[in-house]
C-alpha cells in the first residue's frame, strides 16, 4: 500500500533549531508518556533516564535535543508552547533537580545524570534515543528514532528508509513523481489541485484552509521576528544576526505595527533589480535567525531548512505578484508538500542520513516546483524544476560548526532559495518534451549519493567545515 503523508506532515509547526534533533525527540517524549500512561504506570514513575545515541549524541548539544526532550517530558507543547516560557522551564528542573512530568507528578530529575549522551550509533537509525522510567523496583524501556523532518517512528519498521506508519489511504496515492503526473493528467488538474483532492480525503475544506492558513502565518511572524530582532545568537560562537540590519537597510523608516501590516508595506515598495536578491537572502536569514535562537518556525521539509519555502513565496507576493493572495499561497504550499513527500518516501529528509542534499536540496527542490507553479508553470515544468533544484544540490554535506544549526546552516537557506528560483525559471522557459532527467531518477540518485556518503558529512560535525573551523575561532 502506498505511503500517504499529508502536507501537514511535510509542513509541521514547532521549535528550533532542529526538527530531527529538537522536535523529533520532544514528539518521541510525548509517546513515551503516552505509553507509560496506556501501560498504567505513568503515576509509578519515580525517576525516567533518557540515552542518546549516533547523530543525537554528537550534535545534541548544540541542537537543544537534552532540553527537547525536558519539555516534551514535562508536558510542554512544541507547536504552541510559549517560547518566553522555555528558558524558565529548563531552568527550574537545573535549579530542583526535579521534573514535572507529563504536568502532572514531580519525579526526581537531574541533568548530568539522567541524559546520556552515547557516541555510538543503534543500527537501525543514526538519531536513535531510548527513555527507561523506573518504577516499583522494575524499569520500562522505550526506543524512538527521529528520521527527519519531525517524524518519530519506532524499531518495529524494518524498510530501509523507515517511512512511517500509514495512517490513512488517499484516492490518489502517489509514491513517484510519475505517479504524480500521471494524476494530473488523468483528471486535467494542477499538481496543488490533485493534493487538495488528497487532502479532502481526510479534512474537511475549512480544516485545510485553515491549517495551511497558520502554516503560512506561522512562517510570515517567523521572518518579521527574525527582521525585527538584532543581537548574537546563542550557542557561543558569536554569530551575529544580520537580517536585522539587512532589513532595515532594504525598508527604512516605513511604518507598520503587525506582521501583516509589513508584508503589505513591503509590496508596495518599489524594488529595484540589486535589490531582489538581497530580500529573498534577507527573508530567508530572518527565519533561521529565529530557528537557532530556539524560535517557532515550520518545518519545510525541516527545521535546518526552514528558511527556503518563506523566502521563496515572500518572493513570489512581494516581486512577481502583487496581486497574490490567500489561493496562492494555499497553492504554494501544497505543491511544496507534495514534493517533499516523493523525497521522504523516495530518498530521505535527514540530515544524518543524507547529509544537506537531504535537507536544504529537498527544501529547493519543494520551493521551485511551488514556484513554477503560481507562476503558470505545466505539471510538467514544475516537477522539472524540482529536479532542477535537487540536481546542483546532489551530495551537499552536513557539517555543523560547533554542532550548532548556525554556519554554514543559515546561509545555505538563502543559497537554496536563491537556487529554487532560478530553477523555476529555468523549467518555465524549457519545453518538458526536451527534459533529459526524470525527477524520479534524481530522487534515487539523491538517495544512493547519501548511502555512499561518508558518515562524518551526515550531521556529526566530524568532517567538513566542523573541523577544518575550529568553534573556539569563531
Amino acid at each position: 500500500m502506498t505511503e500517504c503523508i499529508s502536507v501537514f506532515d511535510m509542513l509541521k509547526i514547532g521549535v528550533g533549531p532542529s526538527s530531527s534533533h529538537t522536535l523529533g525527540p520532544w514528539r518521541g517524549a510525548e509517546r513515551f508518556l503516552n505509553e507509560v500512561r496506556d501501560l498504567g504506570i505513568f503515576n509509578r514513575i519515580t525517576r525516567v533516564k533518557i540515552d542518546l545515541y549516533g547523530s543525537l549524541s554528537l550534535t545534541g548539544k548544540g541542537h537543544a535535543t537534552d532540553l527537547a526532550v525536558m519539555l516534551g517530558l514535562s508536558g510542554a507543547d512544541p507547536e504552541y508552547v510559549p517560547i518566553d516560557s522555555i528558558s524558565g522551564t529548563i531552568h527550574a528542573i537545573n535549579l530542583t533537580n526535579t521534573l514535572n512530568l507529563g504536568n502532572e507528578k514531580v519525579i526526581d530529575f537531574t541533568i548530568a545524570n539522567d541524559i546520556v549522551f552515547n557516541r555510538d550509533f543503534l543500527p537501525f537509525h543514526a538519531n536513535g534515543f531510548t527513555f527507561t522510567a523506573y518504577y516499583d523496583d522494575t524499569e520500562y524501556v522505550s526506543t524512538f528514532y527521529s528520521i527527519g523532518g519531525g517524524f518519530v517512528v519506532k524499531e518495529e519498521r524494518t524498510v530501509a528508509k523507515e517511512k512511517e506508519i500509514i495512517r490513512r489511504e488517499f484516492p490518489y496515492p502517489i509514491d513517484l513523481a510519475d505517479q504524480l503526473l500521471a494524476y494530473t493528467r488523468q483528471l486535467n488538474k494542477s499538481i496543488s489541485e490533485v493534493v487538495y483532492e488528497n487532502e479532502r480525503s481526510i479534512r474537511t475544506d475549512e480544516e485545510i484552509d485553515h491549517e495551511l492558513m497558520r502554516v503560512w502565518n506561522t512562517m510570515l511572524e517567523c521572518m518579521y521576528t527574525g527582521c525585527h530582532t538584532e543581537g548574537i545568537l546563542p550557542g557561543g560562537l558569536n554569530v551575529r544576526r544580520r537580517a536585522f540590519d539587512m532589513h532595515r537597510g532594504l525598508i527604512g523608516t516605513l511604518p507598520y505595527s503587525s506582521p501583516q501590516e509589513w508584508l503589505q508595506v513591503i509590496r508596495k515598495t518599489e524594488v529595484k533589480f540589486r535589490q531582489i536578491l538581497k530580500w529573498v537572502s534577507c527573508f530567508a536569514l530572518a527565519v533561521n535567525e529565529v530557528n537557532a535562537s530556539l524560535g517557532r518556525v515550520v518545518t519545510a521539509p525541516t527545521n535546518g531548512s526552514a528558511g527556503v519555502i518563506p523566502a521563496v513565496l515572500m518572493y513570489y507576493m512581494v516581486i512577481e505578484n502583487h496581486n497574490a493572495d490567500e489561493s496562492h499561497i494555499k497553492q504554494f504550499l501544497m505543491v511544496a508538500g507534495e514534493i517533499g513527500s516523493i523525497f521522504k518516501k523516495g530518498a530521505t529528509i535527514s540530515a544524518a542520513m543524507g547529509g544537506c542534499q537531504a535537507e536544504i536540496g529537498v527544501s529547493a527542490a519543494m520551493a521551485a516546483a511551488a514556484l513554477c507553479e503560481v507562476l503558470g508553470g505545466t505539471p510538467e515544468q514544475c516537477l522539472m524544476a524540482a529536479e532542477i533544484a535537487m540536481e546542483h544540490h546532489l551530495g551537499l554535506t552536513c557539517d555543523p560548526i560547533g554542532g550548532l544549526v548556525q554556519i554554514p546552516c543559515i546561509e545555505r537557506n538563502t543559497m537554496g532559495a536563491i537556487k529554487a528560483i532560478n530553477a523555476a525559471e529555468l523549467a518555465l522557459e524549457t519545453d518538458p518534451k526536451n527534459a533529459k532527467v526524470p525527477l524520479d531518477k534524481v530522487v534515487n540518485t539523491m538517495w544512493k549519493t547519501a548511502q555512499d556518503m561518508n558518515n562524518k558529512y551526515k550531521e556529526t560535525s566530524e568532517g567538513g567545515l566542523a573541523v577544518t573551523v575550529n568553534s573556539t575561532d569563531c
